[in-house]
């Protein structure tokens, strides 16, 4: 039991040497754990994708084919990604077409745009319930004081409570470097609707001069969706930017274990976060974005929205075959995380058991891992 217990706090301690020390893996703790990563709910996504979606190689049909081969339990996609074939320019025939295609695999949708305003968040719900989606991804870019901009964006957050309501969605807000997580805490908890609430980001709070564990908690109230990435933090003057790299490598300066096991611990007698994003940005180039030195007003630029170029010396051709290999180099990563902390709190489990004399051995199983369940349909 000891040295699971050892190996669990060695990991959750990881790039969080200057945290809290982590809670202890009791046999509580371990089984509430174990009941938490087996419903933990994996997506796939479609920025890691980007580069072939912008030219066309993959198209959003082809990541529902990669979810499901993959056994996600979901996809996440932006409406605009894929040029042409983007749920943006299909067809009303065609969008009925992709919502039963994953609908038949067993998928859950959730769509994402990179806009707050109201035109844009009408056509995202003409798309969500043309697929038969319930979750949409939204996030602001508009430029001001500070406090012009929360206050447009409230207007603009009351608007989606409505749609909301009427339309029996759900809108996630995301923490995209501009806003402090606290800021967003306080919109959503001013807008009190039910229906609005956040997606967390594993890097995105870096730009808006916040350190990840904080951040997490500062919003931990409203997270119900999460982005999962890589992110090496880049130093500049009064503020860090952050550079994609690959989950978990040695150029990840997140605590990634940390987060993830804070995240699957929200909430009491359900998950709260019902969709983990497998969101795999290696070579994105984000600046900083607020400043240590900035005034109690600060003003917020216009931002586009993210995009990730050919990195130095890659030619288009190696940017699209590698994207495949760093998406299945994540999910081996998230998978094989997720299964050591549940192992290690099998291992805690099964010694308090015998311990107690209790006849049960302890689940040594692997468990879901965030796969969904194997299905016969096509």
């Amino acid at each position: 039991m000891h040295a699971a217990q050892a190996r669990f706090a060695e990991l959750l301690r990881r790039n969080a040497e200057h945290e809290a020390p982590p809670p202890p893996l009791t046999p509580a703790l371990a089984a509430r754990l174990i009941e938490r990563i087996d419903a933990m709910r994996l997506f796939a996504h479609g920025y890691p994708m980007l580069t072939n979606l912008t030219h066309l190689r993959v198209r959003p049909a082809d990541l529902l084919d990669y979810a499901y081969r993959h056994e996600l339990r979901g996809l996440c996609l932006h409406v605009l990604d894929g040029e042409e074939n983007s749920l943006s320019r299909m067809t009303a025939a065609e969008l009925r077409a992709f919502g039963e295609k994953a609908a038949a695999l067993g998928l859950d949708l959730h769509l994402e745009i990179s806009s707050t305003r109201r035109d844009d968040v009408d056509r995202a719900v003409e798309i969500a319930r043309a697929v038969g989606c319930r979750d949409i991804r939204v996030y602001s870019r508009y430029e001001g004081m500070l406090s012009t901009v929360m206050a447009v964006i409230e207007a603009d957050l009351r608007y989606l409570g409505e749609l909301a309501d009427t339309h029996d969605l759900n809108f996630d807000f995301e923490q995209h470097e501009e806003l402090k997580s606290f800021e967003i805490a306080q919109l959503l908890r001013r807008v009190g609707n039910p229906r609005l609430n956040a997606l967390f980001d594993f890097g995105n709070m870096i730009n808006a001069g916040e350190k990840p564990l904080p951040a997490l908690r500062a919003l931990a109230p409203y997270i119900r969706q999460v982005h999962l990435k890589g992110v090496r933090i880049v130093p500049e003057k009064n503020g860090d930017g952050h550079y994609g790299v690959l989950q978990g490598s040695p150029e990840d300066d997140l605590p990634d274990a940390r987060m993830l096991f804070e995240l699957l611990m929200l909430g009491q007698s359900e998950p709260q976060v019902i969709a983990f994003a497998l969101e795999q940005e290696n070579h994105y180039v984000a600046p900083a974005f607020r400043r240590s030195d900035e005034p109690e007003d600060p003003f917020i630029p216009y931002r586009d929205m993210s995009e990730t170029h050919l990195p130095p010396g890659y030619s288009l051709k190696r940017m699209i075959a590698d994207e495949h290999r760093w998406a299945e180099n994540q999910l081996r990563h998230v998978r094989g995380l997720i299964g050591e902390m549940r192992a290690l709190a099998a291992l805690v489990l099964s010694a308090a058991n015998l311990a107690t004399g209790d006849p049960a051995t302890g689940d040594f199983a692997t468990g879901d891992l965030g796969r969904a369940p194997r299905r016969l349909t096509a």
